[in-house]
This record gives structure tokens, C-alpha cells and sequence, in this order.
């Protein structure tokens, strides 16, 4: 195991590199809290973005690019997608990607998912892909007119909203029209499968989105052909833009708001094998219980746990569309897995809180003018607290007695904790280097957007999400004012 230190005094970048460094920060989070990206309308600025992300992902990783130059695969990701091969520190390791194939895979599979949003690698650990994307596509996006707009656009989904959205017809899936199914999945499933992933977290709370009584997308969880039976499949409910509302209007107040699971539309149930809850310090059964504080907690060392449990899988992630939830996750594990020095080992604080605003919620275009939004969880409650830092080594060896269980379902779990850590070799470590991130973020927001989130912003909504992460991260109180 190797030890991760802190730098000395001696070692921190100059004044002048600090004050640039938290500038580009800045001028992100003012951008980000009045933008959405498309790719297909880029500015210099958000080019400027563009280039600084693919310069940090460079310090540690060789890499390859997927090309997406004017949004023709997907118009809400980024123009040059990275594609992560190995860590720099493999000096003797080739690349083995067929980056061709891997470009054919994408362009044929994107019509298998909402909005184009096909499964897109983001971080490599230890060798596996953690991905994320949207929720299957429903019938309407492969018959309906938003179907035939995004055939013949040329891929670019720009012009798809809301009420461009299509039921599933099911009569006429059964009525012989299942083989267009077989096909856009079938390569969903061959790049799923190109990428190593064995495992498909969903954090829909429903089985397939419903509008106005009728389905609009749908999931692996209920795919009829039951095409995605050779992947292990978790149904992690976790509520959407929707309930944040409730948050924005409780002071974003986290603690002791509990999603209300009754709902008509909530019909997906936590559905977690066996072999990745019994060594989890966790009664699954409470989980309708829990606070919006306690269930993002025990989600994310829920995925610790999994990309920490295979030595060769790689993992997805996915929402509806793949731009509230699905970001709010995928920032939590690079952040906590940077945290533990196993990945991103050589970006600095400020360095790695831009990529994740940067790369991770604005260029795979998170709606910054939407109302409400699960990146609050990020910005207010600190779920990555010493907790969740652990050795791997104990993890594998947990893990490796789990995989001997039988896989079936569960909502209970006893055994003593076993959440991964990766290379800190102290808590103390891992959570100054989080503390440093945040006053990173503190800092550059309280000189842009501001940090009174009950006051009007032209900015929008999302100041007050961006709020929450300065002024509760474990630095402030709810009411404190910097």
C-alpha cells in the first residue's frame, strides 16, 4: 500500500499560481450557474473549459478521445469525450484500445438511450470503469417524431423536449416491431460489455418514467426480453429534481427530510444482491426511513463497495436522463476516491473541484436553469466524511467471501463495515484533502454568485445549489455567514 502525504508548506504553489488557479474557478461557477452546455454552440470560454479539462486529465492518464466535434453523438456532452486507458505511471504498458471500434460502438448504440446519453466511461480505477448515461429509451424515441428528428439531424438532440417525448407502445412492441429493440440494445449491451461493465446502478424511482399515464422511457430493470439478464442489476431508488424542491424550500435543510415513497409514481423497490449488503453496517430495510443526508451516505458507500468488490467490472450509473442524480454520484466517487490518492493522484485541491464542476456536471450538460437539483447533497451535507475510508485490501477480502453467497435479493444487512479506502493511510489525511476543496469552492463562490441563497440572483436556481455547498460541506453552519 502506498502512503499519500499532504504537501509540506514548502511545497504549495506560488501565490500568484494559487490566485489564477482559484480565478478559473471562478469565472466556471459563474458560468456554469447561468449556462447549459451545447456542444454545438461553443464559446471561447467554454473552449477554454474544454482545454483545461483535458489538460488534467493528462497529468495522470494516457488517454483517447471520442468525437463528438459539433454534438453529432450526443448534443449535451462534451465535444472531445475522454476515454481514460491507463495511469501514467504504466510506463510500460501499451495501449490496447481499438478507439475506431469504440467510436462505432457509441454512434450505433446512442439510440438505445434517452436523449442520446449512451454510456459514457468517466473515471478508471484500478483498471475498471466507473460510466454513466441516461435510462433506456422507450418506444416513442425509436418510432415516434423524436425518433426520425434525431435519425435525421444527424444525432444532434438539441431540439428534444419534454413534450417531444413518446409512450412505449407495448402492443405494438409484441406485434413484431421488438427486433428494432434487439438492435439498438444489442449494441447498448455490446459497448456495456466493450467497457468491462458488469454492474448497472439505477437510481430511477420508478420502473419506467410516466407521463400523463403514459411510459416515456424505460429501464434494464423491467426489460421485458430481459436482455440485460447477464449483468448484475441494482435498483437504488433515489428521488429527483422534483423533491428538491421540498429541500430549496426547507432552507435547504437536509436533515429530517424524507422522501415521501407513497407516491402513485414511486413503484421501483431497493433491489440489492445479497453479496454487496451483508458486509455493509446497514439495515437496508429502513431505507424509506432515512433523510436525504443518511440514504446519499449509505449510496455511496453502497458503490464504494462495488467497484472495490470486482477486480475486473467496471460500473454504470444512471438517472432518467443522466444529469441530476447520475453527476451528483459520479462527483462524490472521484472526489472520494481522490481523496484516498487512487485517482487523480497528482491534482491538487482547486484542480480536481474544477474538473468535477467542470467535466463532470457542466460539460455533460447539467440544465443550470433548472429549479431544483440533486447537486444541493453535494454542495450542503459532506458525505464524504472519514466513514467511508478504509484499506481495499479489506474490502477484497470481504468481498471475496461475499461473492461465495448466493446472489439474491435483499434489504438487510449486519456484518461489520467494510466500506474501501484506497491509499490514505489516515482518515486525518483524506479529510483535510476534502477540506481543502471546499474552501476552494468557498472561496471562488462568495466572490461570484454569493452566499445568501433565500435572496434573488440573476443567476437563477442554481446559486442556490452552488450556496449549499459552500455554506454546509462541513464548513458552515446553515445559518453561519462568511
Amino acid at each position: 500500500m502506498t502512503d499519500i502525504h499532504l504537501p509540506t508548506a514548502g511545497s504549495f504553489p506560488a501565490p500568484g499560481l494559487l490566485v489564477r488557479k482559484s480565478e478559473e474557478i471562478t469565472d466556471l461557477i459563474d458560468l456554469f450557474s447561468k449556462t447549459q452546455y451545447r456542444a454545438k454552440e461553443v464559446t471561447p470560454q467554454v473552449e477554454a473549459i474544454e482545454t483545461r479539462c483535458l489538460q488534467l486529465f493528462a497529468r495522470d492518464y494516457k488517454y483517447s478521445i471520442i468525437q463528438n466535434t459539433n454534438g453529432e453523438v450526443c448534443g449535451h456532452y462534451p465535444r472531445q469525450i475522454v476515454f481514460l486507458e491507463y495511469e501514467c505511471l504504466d510506463v510500460e504498458k501499451d495501449s490496447t484500445v481499438q478507439i475506431s471500434k469504440l467510436q462505432d460502438l457509441v454512434n450505433r448504440s446512442k439510440m438505445a438511450r434517452c436523449r442520446g446519453r449512451f454510456v459514457c466511461p468517466v473515471i478508471l480505477y484500478n483498471g475498471k470503469h466507473i460510466c454513466r448515461s441516461s435510462t433506456l429509451a422507450g418506444w416513442g424515441e425509436l418510432y415516434g417524431r423524436t425518433g426520425y428528428n434525431y435519425i435525421f439531424s444527424g444525432g444532434s438532440d438539441d431540439t428534444w423536449t419534454e413534450s417531444e417525448e413518446f409512450p412505449e407502445d407495448d402492443r405494438v412492441v409484441r406485434n413484431g416491431d421488438s427486433h428494432l429493440f434487439d438492435k439498438v440494445r444489442g449494441y447498448d449491451i455490446k459497448l456495456l460489455r466493450y467497457l468491462s461493465v458488469r454492474y448497472i446502478c439505477d437510481l430511477m424511482v420508478e420502473n419506467k418514467k410516466v407521463k400523463f399515464g403514459l411510459n416515456v422511457t424505460s429501464s434494464e430493470k423491467v426489460d421485458k426480453a430481459q436482455r440485460y439478464a447477464d449483468f448484475t442489476l441494482l435498483s437504488v431508488p433515489y428521488p429527483g429534481c422534483e423533491f428538491f424542491k421540498d429541500y430549496k424550500d426547507r432552507d435547504y435543510t437536509a436533515e429530517g427530510l424524507v422522501f415521501n415513497w407513497n407516491q402513485d409514481f414511486v413503484d421501483a423497490p431497493l433491489t440489492i444482491p445479497r453479496c454487496f449488503t451483508h458486509n455493509l453496517n446497514i439495515d437496508w430495510t429502513q431505507y424509506q426511513s432515512w433523510d436525504l443526508v443518511q440514504q446519499t451516505q449509505n449510496y455511496l458507500k453502497l458503490l464504494l463497495h462495488i467497484i472495490n468488490s470486482d477486480d475486473d467490472s467496471g460500473l454504470l450509473v444512471h438517472c432518467i436522463s443522466g444529469w441530476d442524480r447520475t453527476p451528483l454520484f459520479v462527483s462524490l466517487l472521484r472526489l472520494s476516491l481522490w481523496a484516498d490518492g487512487a485517482v487523480h493522484a497528482s491534482l491538487e485541491p482547486t484542480e480536481i473541484l474544477y474538473l468535477t464542476i467542470a467535466y463532470d456536471w457542466f460539460l455533460f450538460g447539467r440544465k443550470g436553469n433548472t429549479s431544483s437539483s440533486p447537486m444541493v447533497v453535494w454542495n450542503k451535507q459532506n458525505p464524504l466524511d472519514d466513514r467511508l475510508s478504509h484499506t481495499a485490501n479489506d474490502a477484497r477480502s470481504s468481498s471475496s467471501s461475499s461473492n461465495q453467497s448466493e446472489h439474491g435479493d435483499t434489504r438487510t444487512g449486519s456484518s461489520p463495515l467494510a466500506v474501501p479506502g484506497r491509499r490514505c493511510s489516515f482518515p486525518s489525511e483524506r479529510q483535510a484533502r476534502l477540506e481543502a476543496v471546499r474552501e476552494a469552492f468557498l472561496a471562488a463562490y462568495s466572490s461570484t454568485v454569493g452566499l445568501k441563497s433565500s435572496a434573488p440572483s440573476p443567476s437563477g436556481a442554481i446559486s442556490g445549489l452552488l450556496e449549499q455547498f459552500a455554506r454546509g460541506v462541513g464548513l458552515r453552519g446553515s445559518n453561519a455567514i462568511v
